[in-house]
C-alpha cells in the first residue's frame, strides 16, 4: 500500500484566543442557519405556502449553503481573503433583516439564498484559520472548531422556539445582533490572519512540508472514500437529529419532553466525541480514529432498534460519542492529501455535510411516511457499516519537528 510521509516545521504554539474565536463565530453562524427550517410553521402560516413552496425555500438555501462551498474554496485557495469572513457574516446579517421584514414570497428565498452565501464564504476560510493556529494539533483545532457549530446548529432552533415562534416573524431581527457580535469578532481574527498571511510570505519555510508518493487518480479516490464515509456517518446523524424523538416517542409513549431530553443527551454525546476525535486522530493518527469512529459504531447501531427504553439511551450515548469523532479526522486528513487547497477541501466537505443532512432528512422522512419510524432505524443502522472502506486509504503518518 502507497504511504504518505508528512512532516511538519513548526514553530508556533497552539493559539486558543483564536481557536475559541472562530469556533464561538461558527457556533454564531450556524446558529443563524439552524433558524430557516425552524421558522417553517411560521412562514407557511404568514404566506399561506405549500409544502412544495417550503422546498424551493429549503433548495435555494441548501444551493447557497452547500454547492456554492466548493467554489468558494477554490478561490481563496487562490487569493486568501482575511475579510471574507466577516464580509460572510456580513450577507447572513443581510439576510437576516431582511426575512424578518419579508412580506412577500421572492424577499423569503433572496433572505435565505443571502444567508446561505454568508455560511458558503465563512466555512472555508475559518477552517483555514483553525489550521493556522493549530501549532500542529490539526485534528484538535478542528474539533474545536466543529464543536462550535454543533453547538450553534442545537441551540438554534430552541431559540426560535423561545422567541420567534410566540411573538412573530419581525422578531428574526432579534438574531441580527448575533451576526453582528460574530463580524466583530470574524474582524479581529481577521488582522491575526492577515499577520499570519504576511509572515507565511516572507519565510522559506511553510509551516506544514508534505512529501506525496500518490499519484492525482489516487488522491481524488481517496477523498471520494472519504466523502462516502461522510455519507454514512451524516445520513445517520439527520436519522439521530430529526426523528430520534419520534422513534421513543411511538415505540416506548414517552412523552415530548422526555423525548427532548433524551435527544439533548445523544447531541450532548457528539459535542463531546468531536471534541475527543480530533484530539486522539492527533495522537493515533487520523485512520484509525475513522476506523473507529465509522465502523465502530455499527455494532451498536444494529442492535440499538431492538433494546429496552434504558439500553437505546446507553446506546445512543455511546453512538454519539463514538460516530461524532470522525468528522475532524476526515476532514484533516483530507487537506492532508491536498495541502495547498484547504479552502477547497473544506468547502467540499462542508457543503456536502449539509447537503447530505439535508437530502437525508427528506428521504428518510418520506420512508417513514410510507413504512414506520422504526423501520427507518433499522435500515439506518447499517450505514456505518460502510466505514469498512476505510480499509482502502492510503496510510499518512506524521511526524513533527521543531526548528
Amino acid at each position: 500500500m502507497e504511504d504518505v510521509q508528512t512532516k511538519t516545521i513548526d514553530n508556533s504554539k497552539i493559539v486558543y484566543p483564536i481557536l475559541f474565536m472562530i469556533s464561538f463565530s461558527h457556533f454564531l453562524n450556524d446558529l443563524i442557519q439552524s433558524t430557516i427550517p425552524s421558522l417553517y410553521p411560521i412562514l407557511k402560516g404568514e404566506f399561506t405556502l405549500s409544502f412544495a413552496q417550503i422546498g424551493i425555500i429549503t433548495l435555494v438555501f441548501q444551493l447557497t449553503a452547500s454547492i456554492l462551498q466548493p467554489f468558494v474554496g477554490i478561490y481563496t485557495d487562490k487569493k486568501p481573503n482575511p475579510r471574507s469572513l466577516a464580509i460572510g457574516m456580513g450577507l447572513s446579517m443581510a439576510g437576516l433583516l431582511l426575512l424578518a421584514s419579508a412580506h412577500e414570497y421572492y424577499m423569503i428565498l433572496i433572505s435565505v439564498a443571502l444567508i446561505g452565501m454568508g455560511s458558503s464564504v465563512f466555512h472555508p476560510e475559518a477552517s483555514r484559520v483553525a489550521q493556522l493556529a493549530s501549532g500542529g494539533q490539526k485534528g484538535l483545532a478542528q474539533s474545536i472548531f466543529q464543536v462550535g457549530g454543533n453547538s450553534g446548529s442545537a441551540i438554534g432552533p430552541l431559540l426560535v422556539a423561545l422567541i420567534v415562534l410566540p411573538l412573530g416573524q419581525g422578531y428574526v431581527g432579534l438574531f441580527a445582533i448575533a451576526a453582528f457580535i460574530g463580524i466583530i469578532l470574524l474582524w479581529r481574527i481577521g488582522n491575526w490572519y492577515a499577520e499570519r498571511l504576511s509572515i507565511q510570505k516572507s519565510t522559506k519555510h511553510s509551516d506544514v512540508v508534505i512529501n506525496i508518493q500518490l499519484s492525482r487518480k489516487k488522491v481524488l479516490f481517496s477523498v471520494s472514500i472519504l466523502l462516502a464515509l461522510v455519507f454514512s456517518k451524516y445520513i445517520y446523524l439527520a436519522s439521530m437529529t430529526n426523528y430520534f424523538t419520534f422513534f421513543l416517542i411511538d415505540k416506548f409513549h414517552v412523552s415530548v419532553q422526555d423525548s427532548q431530553l433524551y435527544l439533548f443527551m445523544f447531541l450532548a454525546a457528539v459535542a463531546v466525541g468531536t471534541i475527543l476525535g480530533g484530539k486522539l486522530g492527533d495522537k493515533y493518527g487520523r485512520k484509525k480514529i475513522i476506523w473507529v469512529s465509522i465502523l465502530g459504531a455499527a455494532p451498536f447501531t444494529l442492535c440499538l432498534p431492538y433494546l429496552s427504553l434504558v439500553w437505546t439511551i446507553v446506546f445512543a450515548v455511546l453512538i454519539g460519542l463514538i460516530i461524532a469523532s470522525a468528522f475532524s479526522a476526515i476532514l484533516v486528513y483530507a487537506t492532508d492529501l491536498m495541502p495547498d487547497k484547504i479552502g477547497l477541501v473544506a468547502g467540499l466537505f462542508f457543503g456536502f455535510m449539509f447537503g447530505m443532512g439535508g437530502i437525508g432528512s427528506a428521504v428518510l422522512g418520506a420512508v417513514a411516511d410510507d413504512t414506520s419510524i422504526e423501520y427507518v432505524f433499522k435500515i439506518c443502522a447499517f450505514l456505518p457499516l460502510i466505514g469498512i472502506i476505510t480499509a482502502f486509504l492510503p496510510n499518512i503518518q506524521g511526524t513533527k519537528k521543531t526548528k
